[in-house]
């Protein structure tokens, strides 16, 4: 395996990706403080998560680009994508429902080395030996702070790891369409997956939110994940997708802050310790990536 070619825009690129994550973040703790505080179906807040961020969408582009936005040169891998966007967000909304925020965030620290794994022989992506370094180095931080084989891990964890495992084909999928369709094509092709085959579900048992608020936090669920999917799309087209991947550690903080500051959650030692660990990993990628567009 070899080091990637220099590239420029490395740094722009792993911006986007922590701004998306710190979206991600705000999402997730939306989802939890509704399911917690409301009785609102997790069917229904899944297909108003998709169908907000389908209507932004079309408004910010226009009703007139949708004819544009329909003509993709890659349908099936456009839709394959958004089904993966649709797995990956049902699963972590279960998820997040019964978990801390900073556990289903460890878990789904496992992406990065699925993304290292599925990149190479699907995108010819291969990562060099010190970005594996690092990204095994992050892995053991999240080892860290799951401590495997102490105390029982809840069934929901399982969602979790699906949802790893979602995202990750998503982000791949992502970065493969970067290279065959305009950004704008792959934005309005995220939600429809989620908002088609939802809505059943979701009108079925539907639940009128109750207060001004609850109106307010749908939308935003809407809002918060339109906008980090764009920040996400953004990314893959500046940077491959190994470059990209011990980043999304970064969201390790804004689930954290976020579960302390909204649910009273506090880390514990483990959570610090292997927090410092994998946030430190990414440091070191970012500090390579820049000393090799200064070269």
């Amino acid at each position: 395996m070899t080091e990637e070619p220099h590239n420029p825009h490395a740094a722009k690129a792993i911006a986007l990706i922590c701004g998306a994550g710190l979206s991600f973040a705000v999402l997730d703790t939306t989802v939890k403080y509704l399911a917690a505080h409301t009785e609102l179906p997790m069917a229904e807040i899944t297909w108003v998560r998709f169908f907000v961020h389908a209507l932004l969408t079309l408004i910010v582009l226009g009703p007139a680009a949708v004819p544009r936005l329909i003509r993709t040169g890659k349908p099936l891998q456009q839709w394959l994508r958004s089904g993966f966007m649709l797995s990956a967000t049902l699963c972590n909304f279960v998820a997040v429902t019964y978990l801390r925020l900073d556990q289903t965030a460890t878990i789904f620290f496992l992406t990065p080395l699925v993304i290292a794994a599925l990149a190479g022989p699907i995108l010819n992506e291969w990562v060099g030996w010190r970005r594996l370094l690092a990204i095994l180095t992050g892995f053991f931080g999240i080892l860290i702070v799951m401590r495997p084989g102490f105390g029982w891990i809840h069934w929901a964890a399982l969602f979790s790891f699906g949802a790893t495992l979602s995202y990750a084909l998503y982000s791949i999928a992502t970065r493969y369409l970067a290279a065959h369709d305009d950004a704008q094509v792959t934005q309005f092709y995220t939600p429809l997956a989620g908002m088609i085959v939802m809505a059943p579900l979701a009108f079925m048992h539907w639940v009128w939110p109750a207060d001004a608020l609850t109106w307010i936090l749908f939308v935003w669920l809407g809002v918060a994940g339109a906008f980090g999917h764009w920040l996400l799309i953004q990314a893959y087209r500046f940077a491959s997708a190994p470059v990209l991947a011990p980043f999304i550690y970064v969201n390790l903080v804004w689930m954290t802050s976020l579960g302390y500051l909204v649910f009273g959650d506090i880390p514990d030692i483990a959570t610090v310790a292997g927090g410092a660990v994998v946030i430190g990993s990414g440091l070191y990628l970012l500090y390579r990536e820049r000393r090799i567009n200064a070269s």
